[in-house]
């Protein structure tokens, strides 16, 4: 088991004595007054009060921050006829033929770019809408002339999760609380040894497709890194790299469901406004397939797609294991994509109690319950941070799959998910149910939440 708060503290004042402290906290996000929506009591969720009387703010809490990038950025999003964002006046196509383009084209419409996806064996062609059409005309108007082509929208997906870091005031303050965070660290080494921290079996491959990781953080210290995207510049994020460290992460006090294993990370966002579009996540999961990734987590949430599905089922069925978060919506929320189409793993979160976080998406989709709450990730402003949402629960399965599925092969990826379901421990209604899926895992890989209460 883990150490104790009580010793860590007790280490951290021999270590420091009087030392300054830094605050450790969910982050606090200022909903923005928006017309007809009560801010104050979805402040009081956002900040990490999670009102279980009232589902309906839960939604509204993804729909105020849709509404809020969509106001920041109006010149380059919109938002589709169901309110989720798009990429304006873009539609995607997926393998259109020759023809199609040709009367595309014909009908004003510009190829944007095309984006081969060579571990697929298919493409995706985005078009612009003419001058003075609306995106939704223009999907229509596609659609309409090639009945038997796949179009949509070019839909942003978001994270599904919300990482605290340590508050400080500058670099030297950061460098105080590393100081000591190494301290009690050194301090605590020989329990974590023989409680057998970090001493899980090493995984091959596996992927993620989120934001970009801080390379340099201390618990990616031997662990080969392969990273996509943002045209090879990295772009660290606060999520990605969370959600990475409790796949991949290794240390003495430390370790993700798979340490050490080899990380494929495609980074979908790259600090831009259009980050987390269709066609930049299909375009991971093509490189992921050609790198004969065998586990793939994504922990991003957003509305149904035809091409997404299509691109869904085209990995799946070469043999790979898409692991997903099924989204903070609440439970009374429709189906987030893509952990509600059929072939993902869709994994839900639980606190240090085994409760299903009340935040937590619901449905027949769902398929595990790991740990998303009270635990630690690795963070940027700060060694760590403490972590909640169905993100975090996500990379804790793929871990584990990715122990079992060490190579891509259809068969064997069923194996490997029953025989995760076989360790599942059963929650709620007997059997498989709606809340928990066929049950938890991972519960003994909770990184221990006094890693990020330490440096307080």
């Amino acid at each position: 088991m883990f150490p104790t708060k009580s010793t860590v503290l007790a280490v951290l004042l021999l270590a420091v004595g009087g030392a300054a402290r830094a605050q450790v906290m969910l982050p606090q996000v200022q909903v923005p007054n928006l017309p007809g929506l009560p801010t104050e009591p979805l402040n009081r969720t956002v900040n990490g009060v999670l009102d279980q009387a009232d589902p309906q703010r839960l939604r509204d809490l993804r729909r105020v921050r849709i509404r809020s990038l969509l106001r920041t950025n109006r010149t380059v999003l919109e938002a589709d006829p169901r309110g989720a964002p798009i990429v304006r006046n873009e539609v995607v196509a997926l393998s259109p033929t020759q023809a199609a383009l040709e009367r595309a084209r014909a009908a004003g419409f510009a190829i944007g770019r095309t984006r081969t996806l060579e571990g697929l064996d298919v493409s995706i062609v985005v078009l612009q809408a003419p001058q003075g059409m609306s995106t939704r005309r223009a999907l229509e108007r596609l659609r309409r002339e090639d009945p038997e082509g796949t179009y949509d929208y070019n839909h942003v997906y978001l994270e599904s999760g919300e990482v605290g870091a340590a508050a400080v005031s500058n670099e030297a303050a950061l460098a105080r609380m590393a100081g000591t965070m190494n301290e009690a660290i050194r301090g605590l080494q020989v329990a974590a040894i023989a409680a057998g921290v970090g001493s899980s079996a090493v995984a091959g491959k596996v992927g993620l497709i989120d934001g970009g990781l801080q390379r340099s953080h201390p618990v990616f210290n031997g662990v080969n890194v392969r990273e996509h995207g943002c045209a090879g510049g990295a772009v660290p994020s606060a999520h990605g790299t969370a959600v990475a460290s409790l796949m991949v992460g290794q240390g003495d006090v430390f370790h993700g469901a798979a340490p050490g294993a080899e990380l494929f990370a495609a980074d979908v966002y790259c600090g831009l406004a259009t980050g987390g579009a269709l066609d930049s996540v299909a375009e991971a999961f093509a490189w992921m397939s050609r790198e004969k990734v065998p586990v793939i987590n994504i922990s991003l949430v957003g509305p149904d797609n035809v091409l997404l599905e299509r691109i869904v089922r085209l990995v799946t069925a070469r043999g790979h294991i898409i692991v997903a978060a099924v989204g903070n919506d609440g439970p009374s929320a429709p189906p987030l994509f893509p952990a509600a189409y059929p072939e993902v793993v869709a994994v839900t979160g639980v606190d240090a109690k085994q409760r299903v976080l009340v935040e937590a998406c619901r449905g027949k989709h769902v398929d595990f319950a790991a740990p998303g709450a009270d635990m630690s990730a690795a963070a940027i402003a700060a060694p760590f941070g403490v972590v909640r949402g169905t993100s975090f629960a996500a990379p804790i399965v793929a871990g584990l799959l990715a122990r079992q599925l060490l190579a891509v092969d259809k068969s064997q990826a069923d194996v490997a998910v029953a025989g995760l379901i076989a360790q599942a421990t059963d929650l709620g209604a007997r059997g498989a149910d709606k809340i928990y899926g066929n049950g938890l895992v991972g519960q003994d890989l909770r990184p221990p939440e006094q890693l990020s209460s330490a440096a307080q």
